[in-house]
């Protein structure tokens, strides 16, 4: 019989065979649902076995990942910043990148302060849920143009018990909706450029959707489009805050002071790499400290 220990041993060789850059977290993940079971049984009960049942699901994983099927599909999960989301092929995988626009809004915007925020290409919902789930008198609409991402946001909303708090409504970025609307915009737009999309690993450009990774010929193509109708559904000392590629930070702020922005800043990630823009619709100080 297959024990908790002997999976996971044969599990990281098979993967780290397959290429697999991080074989021993990734089988360990895979093994955790498979088995139903945690780290720490898996520590302080290494022996135990695996049913016949848990085995061919854990095989099956295996072969998922090989295929280079990413582990938050296989497994339907992933973790961002305090929060577990639900994710599949229709949505992004949220990357711990991205938490850098929620350190940023809960860094600008104190818990008892109450402000209404837009998420454009919602996705899963990563960025809002974070930030409703720190922020309790906060309100959100988040927009996508695919169903498929709004139905899994909704759930989200529904299984962190925020969706009283998330409105999710299908359309195209801004269309439609009145003038200073909202106190914040948060974006984490498509921003690959085209042709580099086949330089990615097979995890992204082979399983996620295209829609929320090509930027066009430069990758500019969402920002050209975002920053005017950000600045016009944003209310006065409205805040507005972009994801973007390491290399784009020049090319954005340049985009958004030719839309009208202000009190534009260009903020790094843990490894350094510009990685966010903010900007806000008339001169604030600096609400966003640096990082």
């Amino acid at each position: 019989m297959t024990t908790l220990v002997s999976a996971w041993t044969g599990a990281r060789k098979r993967l780290e065979a397959a290429g697999i850059d991080s074989p021993a977290i990734d089988a360990r993940l895979l093994l955790e649902v498979a088995a139903d079971v945690t780290r720490t049984h898996i520590v302080t009960d290494p022996h135990r076995e695996l049913t016949p049942e848990q085995d061919a699901t854990f095989d099956d994983y295996l072969a998922r990942r090989e295929r280079r099927e990413p582990v938050s599909h296989i497994i339907g999960r992933k973790g961002f910043w305090k929060i577990m989301l639900g994710v599949n092929a229709h949505v992004l995988t949220p990357r711990p990148d991205t938490e850098v626009i929620v350190d940023l809004v809960l860094a600008a915007y104190p818990e008892e302060r109450r402000f209404s925020f837009l998420d454009l290409g919602v996705g899963s919902g990563a960025i809002a849920l974070a930030i409703l789930a720190e922020r309790p008198h906060a309100k959100a609409l988040g927009i996508d143009i695919s169903e498929e991402a709004l139905a899994v946001a909704r759930d989200n909303a529904a299984n962190l018990g925020l969706d009283k708090h998330l409105a999710l409504l299908r359309g195209d970025w801004t269309e439609g909706m009145a003038e200073a609307s909202f106190d914040l915009v948060v974006s984490n737009p498509p921003y690959i450029a085209s042709e580099e999309i086949a330089t990615l690993d097979p995890e992204v450009r082979d399983h996620e959707p295209r829609l929320a990774l090509d930027g066009g010929p430069d990758g500019l193509d969402a920002y050209r489009q975002l920053a005017p109708v950000c600045l016009r559904v944003l209310r006065p000392d409205g805040l507005l805050a972009f994801e973007i590629g390491h290399t784009q930070a020049e090319a954005v702020s340049a985009i958004l002071k030719d839309a009208g922005a202000e009190d534009i800043r260009v903020h790094c990630d843990l490894a350094a790499r510009d990685r966010v823009v903010t900007a806000a619709k008339k001169p604030l100080g600096n609400p966003f400290p640096n990082r």
